[in-house]
């Protein structure tokens, strides 16, 4: 990806290579692969260097738009502070109602948008359900017929679903903000080269 710069400042980008006409010169886009770095700096033609520090993971952030700076003969692409999502619900306010913003169906104290937190633990019941449903056969048939019962491993197995399930939402619920959350779902590596996130994971039948 290439900028054109004009008197310090970044007035055109490239996404990809294409012709262009400067100072009613008419330029094909064989100059961005057959120009040297040096004759291409020379028209105003440069590289852009794409710095990604400030970027974070859009689950849990939302992104600036990249800005473009010309500075000691390089463009530089980079972003600004990322701003985490909310990881509470919102209500709608007084503010709301008094600014005519409150919908017709809803009061002051209604939810107005879901935070992660409340996204999270849907994901993690509906994981959890997901587990059990191949199982479910065994406790329909204990409820209705009087002489089977439901395989201990089977059993044991379904508990320690919603067990787990029941942890890792509390563990959803007592983060204290976006980055708390973020850390609950970051997986590192040990010495032996297992990999592990704090929030830990569902049990499988194989398991």
């Amino acid at each position: 990806m290439y900028a054109l710069v004009k008197n310090n400042l970044v007035t055109k980008l490239f996404t990809y290579p294409k012709g262009f006409e400067l100072n009613n010169i008419q330029y094909s886009s064989d100059i961005f692969s057959k120009w040297s770095t040096a004759e291409k700096n020379a028209i105003g033609i440069y590289e852009i260097v794409f710095d990604n520090s400030n970027k974070k993971d859009e689950k849990w952030y939302i992104n600036t738009n990249q800005s473009y700076a010309f500075a000691d003969g390089t463009v530089t692409a980079s972003y600004g502070t990322a701003t985490a999502k909310a990881y509470a619900d919102t209500t709608w306010s007084q503010d709301d109602e008094d600014a005519g913003d409150l919908p017709s169906d809803k009061s002051v104290g209604d939810i107005k948008t879901r935070g992660l937190k409340y996204n999270l633990i849907q994901t993690i019941k509906q994981q959890a359900s997901g587990l059990l449903a191949p199982t479910d056969w065994y406790v329909v048939k204990a409820s209705e017929v009087s002489d089977y019962s439901v395989p201990t491993n089977i059993a044991t197995y379904r508990a320690s679903v919603r067990t787990k399930s029941n942890e890792m939402e509390t563990a959803i619920t007592n983060a204290s903000d976006t980055p708390a959350l973020e850390t609950l779902y970051t997986y590192t590596t040990d010495s032996d080269g297992v990999q592990s996130r704090p929030l830990g994971k569902l049990p499988t039948l194989e398991s």
